[in-house]
């Protein structure tokens, strides 16, 4: 396994793949967990990384909420994609816009890691023990509704940059606490002194959050075959659900929308939410169908969230933004 520069196109070859992915530690942590488990399902495979600089590494400065959302973390990537400059896009799931580009496809979703948040605060040790008024740092405006619907009194700041720099900033004692992805931290091999998982009833994950997904080209049934290896059924079931509540909504990260769905034997639960930035309005509930209905599923949960005043919330974001 090699980490390449981004390269220029060439002929198919059955037995290498590139694998395009940023250069964050955390995206290159998770690209080579996946060409690692390729590897083991075929053997003597060669995976070459190839690292793509993105918008979204390039603007660290500002909220992702006002320079165009997650799409900025895929979009040269998929242009690399779709350009034949790789032949798979390892994406964390949760930074995939709704709806994929035309002429691309989710090869796989691989097994789910743990999908929650975590708190790591440097005294307290649960959200309620945060004194009034604490600071707490997150690039999510879904962390963010989530946090102030449970204590409007806390001070949320935006925080960017990857995992590591964000610990950081709470080391300096700048931030009381922070709020990051559970997955994050165990890909990484990191333990920070201080973190307690958040209840899913206290944040509920983003669309997809935990998940690992390889973006391929339609009309690429080699590369299609070695990567469906590394599908997992539950994982996708739920995360199918979770994208199409997300699409019916028309949401992205300017709007604070969570989901995660489960798979219980043939069942399928779903839980959605969407709130106002500031906590003050929330609707959140719960759906359970059959899983192989999935997308039928999360469409027919933000039908019903719609329904109960998502509507409203989301006509007057709207307004602001407009």
């Amino acid at each position: 396994m090699r980490v390449n520069p981004p390269s220029p196109p060439r002929g198919a070859d059955p037995g290498s793949l590139r694998l395009g992915t940023r250069g964050s530690p955390l995206a290159l942590a998770q690209s080579r967990q996946v060409a690692t488990a390729l590897v083991a399902s075929h053997p003597g495979l060669r995976v070459d990384l190839t690292v793509i600089r993105t918008s979204g590494d390039r603007i660290q400065d500002l909220p992702l909420a006002k320079v165009g959302g997650k799409g900025l973390f895929v979009k040269e990537i998929e242009e690399a994609l779709l350009q034949g400059r790789i032949e798979v896009a390892a994406h964390s799931m949760k930074d995939l816009p709704a709806s994929l580009p035309p002429g691309l496809t989710l090869g796989a979703i691989m097994v789910r890691e743990e999908a929650g948040d975590v708190l790591v605060a440097r005294q307290a040790r649960s959200l309620e023990e945060l004194p009034p008024g604490a600071r707490i740092g997150t690039s999510s405006l879904r962390r963010q509704a989530q946090l102030l619907h449970r204590r409007p009194d806390l001070c949320v700041l935006p925080l960017r940059g990857n995992v590591d720099t964000r610990l950081r900033r709470l080391t300096e004692g700048t931030l009381d606490a922070i709020v990051v992805a559970a997955a994050g931290l165990k890909r990484l091999g990191l333990r920070p002194e201080g973190a307690i998982p958040l209840p899913l009833e206290v944040s509920l994950p983003a669309p997809g959050q935990g998940a690992l997904g390889l973006e391929i080209r339609e009309g690429d049934p080699a590369t299609a075959a070695v990567v469906a290896t590394l599908d997992d059924r539950m994982s996708r079931i739920a995360v199918t659900a979770e994208r199409a509540f997300l699409r019916r909504l028309g949401g992205s990260c300017q709007i604070p929308i969570g989901a995660y769905g489960r798979v219980e034997g043939d069942a399928l639960i779903l839980t959605g939410l969407v709130a106002s930035p500031d906590g003050k309005a929330l609707v959140r509930d719960t759906l359970t169908g059959p899983a192989l209905e999935a997308e039928s599923l999360g469409m027919g949960l933000a039908e019903r969230l719609l329904a109960q005043g998502a509507d409203r919330i989301l006509r007057e974001l709207a307004g602001a933004q407009g």
